[in-house]
């Protein structure tokens, strides 16, 4: 068993505790719980932020412009078809405020072991054969947390976003973590909402 003080306990910035592993047990045990690692530094720190940024999938939003980019087919769309070089490329991608990622090479080697387990997933965008977009997270229950996302040309992230909301929908998803929020996300129907009522969706 891996313990973790209560939610309750962590600071305004939402960490919860530092160290530990990264191990398959220890993580599907954290996101359980409400709980995801962050690197900031030699060791993983843990987090479980109040309120909560999520996205019910039934709240999608898609600009027109996007419902265009959706009709023309520019995009092709695959779930879990480049799990790894998703995460790579997330890690890669420069961001704004962002030094370094947090994505490091022990994150990537404990989400590819999530992905063999079938316990993590990926969404792809490709255009004519190359992969330009994408997203990861993980799956706890009817939870999907999202964990990263890359774009190497326009509305791809986008793309490969809404897709994978519309198919989770379908596979009776209930809400989507987004953990922290972002304009990118607010835009598309995000919203934040209290730990207590987000961790109520894992219990159930």
């Amino acid at each position: 068993m891996f313990h973790f003080p209560p939610v309750e306990k962590a600071y305004p910035s939402g960490l919860l505790a530092t160290g530990g592993d990264l191990s398959v047990e220890r993580l599907t045990y954290a996101y359980r719980h409400g709980i995801f690692p962050w690197f900031t530094g030699k060791v993983p720190m843990w987090y479980s932020p109040d309120p909560r940024f999520v996205l019910f999938p039934k709240d999608l939003k898609v600009s027109n412009s996007m419902k265009q980019v959706l009709r023309s087919g520019k995009f092709t769309f695959t779930t879990n078809q480049a799990f790894e070089e998703v995460i790579r490329n997330c890690s890669a991608i420069k961001r704004v405020g962002q030094d370094s990622t947090w994505i490091t090479r022990d994150m990537i080697r404990a989400y590819v072991s999530l992905h063999e387990k079938g316990l993590a997933h990926s969404a792809e965008a490709w255009l004519d054969g190359e992969l330009v977009g994408g997203l990861y997270g993980v799956q706890s229950g009817k939870v999907f947390c999202g964990e990263s996302m890359f774009a190497k040309v326009s509305n791809a992230s986008k793309f490969a976003f809404i897709r994978y909301v519309e198919m989770l929908l379908e596979d009776g998803c209930v809400l989507i973590d987004c953990q922290v929020p972002t304009e990118h996300l607010k835009s598309l129907g995000g919203r934040l909402i209290t730990r207590s009522r987000y961790l109520s969706f894992l219990d159930a």
